[in-house]
């Protein structure tokens, strides 16, 4: 399934551990655009479907532009009013570089494990030594136990903040 929202647990876990250093929608930003490689082939029917951007060399081209796309557009809303859903427009270019860094290479990462058509290393190698390292129950339940970590966390400082 492209664009997965299971991928996103590692980045509330992350976002949780350091709030102010690392943007969890930049982590989320850079997993979405690598995904979309995976979504025109998947419509096109072209194989592999996990190609280019699956690939380290790829994720590092989609951490630069999570960050481009970032900095375009908090340019366009420094001359035109623009909304600020999440404050996404608080977050400086260092939060979204961090978090779409953690996003682009955990996405590969992740894949790897579960996906036969990755070739995390291209084009240096076609070698994928991560497949299979767990099963697809396991990995979705370590996703699922780190969004649960993330958001319990998030909701203690929180609820912490309120008290003073």
């Amino acid at each position: 399934m492209p664009i997965t929202p299971f991928h996103f647990g590692l980045g509330a876990a992350l976002h949780a551990a350091a709030p102010r250093r690392i943007s969890f929608l930049a982590f989320c930003a850079a997993n979405v655009l690598i995904d979309v490689e995976s979504l025109v082939n998947l419509i096109q029917h072209r194989h592999p479907v996990h190609a280019f951007l699956h690939s380290y060399v790829g994720a590092a081209l989609m951490v630069g532009a999570t960050l481009a796309l970032f900095l375009a557009l908090r340019g366009i809303a420094a001359r035109f009013w623009l909304p600020n859903p999440l404050r996404w427009q608080d977050l400086t270019p260092r939060a979204v570089a961090i978090g779409a860094a953690l996003g682009a290479f955990s996405h590969i990462v992740f894949d790897s494990i579960m996906h036969a058509d990755m070739r995390p290393l291209a084009p240096f190698s076609d070698a994928n030594a991560l497949l299979g390292l767990l099963s697809l129950a396991e990995l979705h339940l370590l996703c699922l136990g780190l969004a649960v970590l993330g958001i319990a966390v998030l909701c203690l400082r929180r609820l912490h903040s309120d008290d003073q």
